[in-house]
């Protein structure tokens, strides 16, 4: 067989049993070559782990039969308060999602689910996201804030926007890092902040967006809420467990760079 060159996709077909078995020799030899990939693949393999440990309850399961019908758009009317609930099984179905397919970057979004709402879809996928990864302590980010150009200049390319990273020091919270991750087909850019208390909050950045709204959302009582925009090309959402009104600030003052940042 001719070598090829293996990259950062061949650790996720190779997490997920998918790299072809003539290729397997090679690729171990690639990874003992490249230490920083072979750092990436045991921590994937770990975060795999670790989601899987917190789901072991309930990954064998059966799919409720509510949580299909809603999958498949057979659910019926629901008012607002039912709504909400429903709502939280779909950030729970991404994030085991996550949990099954593999925490790297391959798997697929909320997106696929068939919802009709991009603004849902936006929202749930960045309470998803956070709820994952802002409790992570030493696998929250791929890119720490040390690395900040590399950061910006990896999101911005892979997700396809002139991309910075807000300046919240005024809001109290300090970049942590950021990472990539799956959006419906498309793919999303995270960036992780925390303030001197340990409180996390997060922003969620897609181009893809027909859309134009802006508002609040949050998918179950007590859980984290989004604050959120689509306009211009693009879908925006900052979510935390702040009070509303410290959340909305520090989302406002975010979008006010964010939009600096993209018409610079």
């Amino acid at each position: 067989m001719t070598r090829r060159d293996f990259s950062e996709r061949d650790i996720h077909m190779a997490l997920d049993g998918e790299l072809p078995g003539d290729e397997r020799v090679a690729y171990d030899a690639w990874l003992d070559a490249n230490p920083e990939m072979k750092a990436k693949s045991a921590r994937y393999v770990a975060d795999r782990a670790a989601l899987r440990a917190a789901f072991a309850g309930v990954l064998d399961e059966p799919v409720p039969a509510r949580l299909q019908r809603i999958v498949f758009g057979e659910a019926p009317v629901r008012t607002a308060a039912s709504r909400s609930r429903s709502r939280w099984w779909l950030a729970a179905a991404a994030a085991a999602v996550l949990a099954i397919g593999g925490v790297g970057g391959y798997v697929a979004g909320v997106g696929h689910l068939g919802l009709e709402e991009p603004v849902d879809q936006l929202a749930e996928q960045a309470i998803a996201a956070h709820v994952i990864y802002a409790a992570e302590k030493r696998h929250a980010v791929e890119v720490p804030a040390s690395d900040k150009d590399h950061l910006q200049t990896w999101l911005s390319n892979s997700v396809g926007l002139k991309l910075i990273a807000p300046d919240l020091a005024a809001q109290g919270f300090q970049l942590v890092g950021g990472r990539l991750l799956p959006a419906g087909e498309s793919k999303a850019a995270m960036l992780l902040y925390e303030d001197d208390k340990g409180e996390r909050i997060s922003l969620f950045v897609t181009a893809e967006s027909a859309e134009k709204a802006k508002g609040t959302y949050g998918s179950e009582e007590n859980g984290p809420e989004a604050v959120y925009w689509l306009d211009k090309g693009y879908g925006c959402a900052v979510v935390g467990s702040l009070p509303r009104a410290q959340l909305t600030a520090v989302a406002k003052s975010a979008y006010s760079q964010l939009l600096a940042g993209l018409a610079g």
